[in-house]
């Protein structure tokens, strides 16, 4: 499958290959907390939830993400927004663990997934999103370079809406962590 958009950086080939280990981590993960959800908790010595069901949700959702990261692989500075979800969702997750183990809803020890799950994907997923800016940043400079009829970066390419996407991102996540405040207060 191949791309309109001129690419001035190859993406490297290390990226496409951490997304499909990604994917087919979160794939396996989700599944084995999908059929064997109580295992985890056995394997850490930690009271198994009362409702599975609810960790089961959560391995559907690491799954679905899985789908997410092998189809970024196929071109990781296109679908730069999958890897930015993943790498949000790797971030606000070790967040909320650690405010809730604080709290003593979650034992210490769960928190041992989070090496795995998590914190060995910020440098790889945040390297590929760094690449992606800079396909942008670089395609703007280049343009803003030539005066001579050359490569131009108009409102509409593709390397164009990355800047103004990741602006919407930022504006949304903002207004619903903003929003969403009050709820988690009231909630609290």
């Amino acid at each position: 499958m191949s791309s309109s958009r001129p690419e001035m950086y190859p993406s490297p080939i290390w990226m496409r290959r951490v997304l499909l280990v990604a994917a087919v981590y979160n794939l396996v993960w989700g599944a084995w907390v999908i059929f064997f959800p109580l295992v985890p908790f056995r394997w850490m010595g930690v009271d198994p939830p009362n409702y599975p069901g609810l960790w089961q949700c959560i391995g559907m959702i690491v799954g679905v993400y899985g789908i997410g990261y092998g189809a970024a692989a196929l071109d990781p500075v296109r679908h730069w927004p999958i890897v930015l979800v993943g790498l949000l969702g790797k971030i606000f997750g070790p967040i909320g663990f650690v405010g809730a183990a604080m709290k003593g809803e979650f034992p210490w020890a769960a928190g041992l997934t989070i090496i795995t799950n998590d914190l060995i994907w910020w440098l790889p997923f945040g390297a590929i999103l760094w690449h992606a800016w800079q396909q942008e940043t670089g395609g703007r400079r280049r343009a803003a370079g030539s005066l001579n009829g050359g490569s131009s970066l108009t409102a509409d390419s593709p390397r164009a809406g990355v800047t103004q996407s990741v602006a919407r991102t930022a504006v949304a996540v903002s207004v619903s962590m903003t929003e969403a405040g009050p709820l988690i207060q009231r909630l609290s």
